[in-house]
Parts: C-alpha cells; sequence; structure tokens
C-alpha cells in the first residue's frame, strides 16, 4: 500500500495532517518548538490576541478537577503590535500555517485586530473566539447571542481575504443555529467547542478555588460533550468543522473525524505532554494503514447511526 495521506482540508484551508495546537496551550509557539518540530503538525493556533495587551485574571486561575482543568487566565496577552514585532519574526522559520485567535469586547475591536494583522504573510488564517464579554451590552457574552455571533462574522470577513474561523461556545442549547448564522454571514469554518462553564469549591474555607469564581471546563471530562456539538453541527450545518475538547490521543482524533470534524486541535493534552502531537500523527498514519483508508479526509463524517 502506498503511504497514507494525511493532509485535510477545512474550507480554503489545507494543513498537512489534523493535528493543530490549540489557542491558550501552547503561547506563540516558540514554547512548543522545544518539544516538537513544528514543521510536522498541521497548524498552530496563537493564544488568543486582543487590540491592546491584557493582564488577565489574578491568580488563582489554573485548578485541575477530576479528568480535567479549570482556568480563567482571562486573556492574558501581548497585544497586536507587540505580536506583530516580536512573535511573528520565530514564527516565519517555520513551515506551518498560523492561525491567529481573535479576542475583543466590542465588535469594533474585533475588525480592527483583523484589519491590522490581515497584512501579514504569516498568518493564514483567523479564529474568532466569540466566548467574550461584549462590555457595551453590560458584559454579557456574544457567543450566547446568535445575531452578535452573525455580525462579529459579517464584520470581520468583510476586512480580511483570509478564512475566518468561529470558535463556539458549547454553552448554548442548539450549537447548530450558531454554526448556520456564521455560514450564512460567510464564515469558512467553526471551531467546536470553547470550554464549559464551570466552578470548584474548598471544602473548608467555603472559598472558590478560582479567585474568577467561575472558569472554563477543559480536558477529556468534557470530550463526550464536544462530540455531541460536533455531530448536531454535522447533521444540521453544511460547514467545515475543527473539532476541540478532551483529545488525548490518536483514537480521539478519529473519533472527531468520524464524528465530523476535517481537523481537531490539541489543547489540555500540550500540558500534559508537550511531545503528544507527533507521537498522535505516527499513530494515525498506523492506524490507516491498520484499516486500509488511503486518505485520513475519507473518515470525516463516516458515521453510521
Amino acid at each position: 500500500m502506498n503511504k497514507v495521506d494525511l493532509s485535510v482540508e477545512a474550507g480554503p484551508l489545507k494543513f498537512r495532517n489534523p493535528i493543530l495546537l490549540a489557542s491558550g496551550t501552547v503561547g506563540y509557539g516558540n514554547e512548543m518548538s522545544e518539544f516538537i518540530d513544528l514543521n510536522t503538525i498541521g497548524g498552530i493556533v496563537t493564544k488568543s490576541l486582543s487590540l491592546k495587551p491584557r493582564k488577565g485574571n489574578p491568580p488563582q486561575r489554573i485548578v485541575e478537577t477530576p479528568s480535567g482543568m479549570l482556568n480563567a487566565i482571562g486573556l492574558t496577552n501581548v497585544g497586536v503590535e507587540v505580536f506583530i514585532k516580536e512573535k511573528i519574526p520565530f514564527l516565519k522559520k517555520f513551515d506551518v500555517p498560523l492561525i491567529c485567535n481573535i479576542a475583543a469586547s466590542t465588535i469594533e475591536e474585533y475588525v480592527e485586530c483583523t484589519k491590522i494583522l490581515t497584512i501579514e504573510d504569516t498568518i493564514k488564517a483567523f479564529e474568532i473566539n466569540v466566548s467574550c464579554p461584549n462590555v457595551k451590552e453590560g458584559g454579557l457574552q456574544f457567543g450566547n447571542n446568535v445575531s452578535a455571533v452573525g455580525k462579529i462574522t459579517e464584520k470581520v470577513k468583510a476586512v480580511t481575504d483570509k478564512p475566518v474561523i468561529i470558535k463556539l461556545s458549547p454553552n448554548s442549547s442548539y450549537i447548530s443555529e450558531f454554526a448556520k448564522v456564521v455560514k450564512d454571514n460567510g464564515g469558512d469554518a467553526v471551531s467546536a467547542i470553547n470550554t464549559l462553564v464551570g466552578t470548584a469549591f474548598d471544602i473548608y474555607t467555603r472559598r472558590p478555588k478560582i479567585k474568577n469564581v467561575t472558569a472554563g471546563l477543559s480536558g477529556p471530562a468534557i470530550k463526550p460533550v464536544a462530540l455531541a456539538k460536533v455531530l448536531e453541527i454535522r447533521q444540521k450545518v453544511d460547514i467545515p468543522i475543527i473539532g476541540i475538547g478532551g483529545i488525548m490521543n490518536w483514537k480521539d482524533v478519529v473519533e472527531f473525524m468520524i464524528t465530523g470534524a476535517s481537523a481537531i486541535q490539541i489543547g489540555t493534552l500540550n500540558f500534559i505532554n508537550p511531545g503528544a502531537a507527533t507521537e498522535i500523527i505516527k499513530s494515525l498514519e498506523e492506524y490507516c494503514t491498520k484499516m486500509g483508508i488511503e486518505r485520513i479526509s475519507q473518515i470525516t463524517g463516516s458515521y453510521q447511526i
């Protein structure tokens, strides 16, 4: 049998394999370059970028939970200007698609960030994090408002010719409604899912373990939820899906792809095993060979119900 074709497509985006590194778990890529060859993975999604630098939330802001972790980092980042000046030069050394994750407090800020960054050739696409507070609407999250997600998609697409991926929140009854409005407003793909809302308390002090009280739950505990959300989108909306949520090994990758994901992102696993991405790629090739699969893209959405 010929060598397995691990390349995949998510709308106009093409990756050498389906393994992307998730936003917020690998910094801006330079930290991970000490553990894996960045030229071998499918792509890197930067930690969230905002127009101006953000300090984030005060500690404690990370807590382990059974089969997962809570984080309330608060979108700490260097801001777009420092990113372009100090981070992009390093990333240019590698032949790996760079996807910039953008976080903002207003629609105007999403647009401005995208407009500034779109001139950088190294950046191949944008992942828009809509799980951010809309300061003009009293702090309500954009991601829980269908019309706001549609408006962000439309406005961002208007200022860039690069693919736009909207990262969807699972904290809604029907995630497919959000995927549909993304497609209707020109979005190229969706990432599913972002973290679930969670919290934890110290039983002796009776105080929250997280200073912010609530936080984002990630890790293997959320995988069944993520799979169900990916499946819902796949069944109801014709839009490429990048699967995220509790992926810990190559079997999880295959499961996400069967459910409907064209590619996936590894997140929490990067903290446990920074070299996991390359190990998973090798195992995927072995799986495809064993199963007689010539192109891994063939398994996307191949579920049988």
